[in-house]
């Protein structure tokens, strides 16, 4: 699938769980995931036994806890989202502070900010442990579309272009005294986003004829298949088998 290039979410490592085949951590993550969104809100405990968990996979994997909590901050939008739950729901209303508050929105708003950080924690510990082209390979394996997987491949190794032909462009506009500052520059800034566009789909327009003229017929070629023994799909199952027992206790319980 040709070379690939690190992100700044991945943490270079040796650990056990960046020598782990991607195909095995993407389906350990989705388990996960799966198990911690079926898990009732009520069962408080559980959502902190989850914490645990993802706590000693990354210690496993020897990501440190701030590069950890920085790349969480991603779902501010979400918790924004939360603390308006309480407010807005209806049934029955409790008072905090001198705030009336609904019971079922206290429940939501946990419900989403427990089960999204749990969600955001394992997929930036899955991105900080394995390769952008790593993750397309694991993809492949699983058997994804073949479409789907191209277009997440080409959006990854073009986006850095186009945000490299972005930032030229405010150079040029900085270094002609342009500044923002208000809606009477807002022409100026739709004009350089038309320019953007027309530049990014002449680039696509020469990308394609480049493959084309060097034999491409609508799949990529594999240059690296990777395979995964049972012990590996043993110890990659591991975290989500885990949260299942949890899973079923918060139910059971």
């Amino acid at each position: 699938m040709g070379a690939g290039h690190a992100h700044r979410l991945y943490r270079h490592g040796h650990s056990p769980v960046h020598r782990l085949p991607p195909h095995c951590k993407l389906a350990a993550v989705l388990a996960f995931v799966i198990v911690v969104v079926s898990t009732p809100r009520e069962a408080v405990w559980a959502f902190g036994l989850y914490a645990l968990l993802l706590a000693g996979v990354a210690r496993l994997a020897r990501v440190p806890a701030g590069f950890l909590l920085k790349r969480l901050l991603i779902e501010v939008p979400f918790v924004a989202f939360a603390v308006l739950l309480p407010f807005v729901a209806r049934g029955p209303h409790t008072e905090f502070l001198g705030l009336s508050l609904s019971v079922n929105g206290l429940w939501g708003a946990f419900n989403v900010l427990a089960k999204g950080t749990l969600g955001v924690a394992a997929s930036v510990l899955l991105a900080s442990t394995t390769e952008l082209r790593e993750l397309l390979l694991g993809l492949q394996r699983l058997r994804l579309p073949p479409m789907l997987v191209q277009i997440a491949s080409f959006m990854i190794r073009y986006g850095d272009v186009i945000a490299d032909e972005m930032r030229r462009m405010r150079i040029a506009r900085e270094s002609r005294g342009f500044e923002a500052r208000g809606v009477r520059h807002w022409g100026v800034l739709a004009a350089s986003a038309g320019a953007l566009f027309i530049r990014s789909y002449e680039r696509g327009e020469r990308v394609h004829l480049a493959m084309m003229s060097r034999g491409y017929s609508g799949s990529m070629p594999v240059i690296d298949d990777v395979t995964a023994s049972r012990a590996q799909w043993t110890h990659a199952l591991a975290l989500p088998v885990a949260a299942l027992a949890v899973c079923l206790l918060g139910w059971t319980l």
